[in-house]
């Protein structure tokens, strides 16, 4: 049987593995190279620097929330109820990253404390699926603002204690699900008044 090409997705999907093993402070390219049978020069051909491979694998680990997010953002309900799901929809994508998978949660904290461009570009990222979702409101006249960016931006920020790894710790809480409805029951109410 022939070999399997040598993508960069599957150099990701071993460097994720590796990583969920050996942890951030012990793995290296070579055991991502012995993971996928090649030599580590086959991974720097597509990934130049370690660096690089750790940037890509944790920015492919963030856009899986983005990716699942998008979703609501252009399906065809009333803006309120997206809003409702996307902001629902981040809270459990991120509390099951950090609950399904502590090791391999702990591990990608440590990775984007090193690489901050990639953090920002996520929170870019769903700052603007926010704004579209609150563009759209105010286009049905179901939300009310001067400006869906600055509102967007507030609304993520209100609701940091949910999505911000910073506060796993407590999405465990049995009252932390409460908490949340009612940050985001006001949050919809605010918009809509």
């Amino acid at each position: 049987m022939p070999p399997e090409t040598l993508t960069p997705e599957r150099i990701l999907e071993a460097t994720e593995e590796v990583l969920r093993r050996y942890g951030p402070a012990k793995a290296t390219v070579v055991d991502v190279a012995r993971a996928l049978g090649v030599s580590h020069g086959s991974v720097y051909r597509h990934f130049r620097t370690k660096a690089a491979l750790r940037e890509a694998v944790t920015e492919r680990w963030l856009n899986r929330t983005s990716e699942e997010l998008s979703a609501i953002v252009t399906a065809a309900d009333p803006a309120p109820d997206r809003l409702d799901r996307w902001l629902t929809a981040l809270f459990e994508a991120k509390r099951h990253k950090a609950g399904d998978d502590p090791e391999l949660f702990a591990t990608y904290m440590t990775l984007i404390g090193e690489i901050g461009g990639v953090v920002d570009r996520h929170i870019t990222d769903l700052e603007a699926q926010l704004t579209t979702i609150i563009e759209a409101g105010v286009t049905e006249g179901a939300f009310n603002t001067p400006s869906p960016t600055t509102s967007a931006r507030a609304v993520f920020n209100a609701t940091g204690r949910f999505h911000d790894p910073c506060y796993a710790p407590e999405w465990s809480r049995p009252t932390i699900t409460t908490d949340f409805e009612a940050v985001r029951s006001l949050i919809l109410r605010g918009l809509t008044s």
